[in-house]
C-alpha cells in the first residue's frame, strides 16, 4: 500500500546541470559583493566623522544587494524556478560595469574577463534547457 501511494506523487523535474552551474555563477557574484562591502565598510571606519556615516550607507547598501544576489544564486542551485528571471536581471544590469571596465576605465583585463563571466552565466541562464525548465516542459508528463 505503501509503495502504491509513492507511485501517486509525480517526481520532481530534476534541476539541469547548466541551471545549477548558472547558480553557482550568480552566488559568486553576490559574494564579491558581500565582500565589496566589507572593504568599504573598513575603508567607512577608517575615515572616520561624517564620511563614515555615508560609507556605512553604502556599505550597507553592497551589503544587502550582494545577499540577495547570494540568495538567487542558492535558489537556483537548489532548483526554485522563480530565481531565473532576477538573475537574468542582474547579469544585465552587470553589463554596464563591464562597459565602464572597457571603456572609460581602460582596465581591459578586467573588463575582459568580468564580460565573458557575465556574458557565460547569462548564456547559461537562456539556453533552451533552462527555458524548458523554467516553463516545466521537462518533467515526466511532458
Amino acid at each position: 500500500m505503501a509503495e502504491e501511494q509513492r507511485n501517486d506523487v509525480p517526481a520532481a523535474p530534476r534541476v539541469p546541470e547548466n541551471v545549477k552551474v548558472s547558480g553557482l555563477l550568480v552566488a559568486v557574484q553576490g559574494v564579491v559583493g558581500v565582500v565589496v562591502a566589507v572593504v568599504l565598510g573598513l575603508r567607512a571606519f577608517e575615515a572616520g566623522g561624517p564620511r563614515l556615516y555615508y560609507g556605512l550607507a553604502e556599505s550597507g547598501i553592497f551589503l544587502l544587494m550582494g545577499g540577495a544576489v547570494v540568495g538567487i544564486g542558492y535558489g537556483l542551485v537548489r532548483g526554485l524556478h522563480g530565481c531565473r528571471t532576477p538573475a537574468i536581471v542582474v547579469q544585465l544590469l552587470l553589463l554596464p560595469v563591464v562597459y565602464s571596465l572597457l571603456g572609460p576605465s581602460r582596465q581591459l583585463l578586467w573588463g575582459i574577463v568580468c564580460g565573458l563571466y557575465v556574458v557565460l552565466t547569462f548564456m547559461l541562464l537562456i539556453s533552451e534547457q533552462s527555458k524548458r525548465w523554467a516553463l516545466g516542459e521537462d518533467g515526466p508528463g511532458s
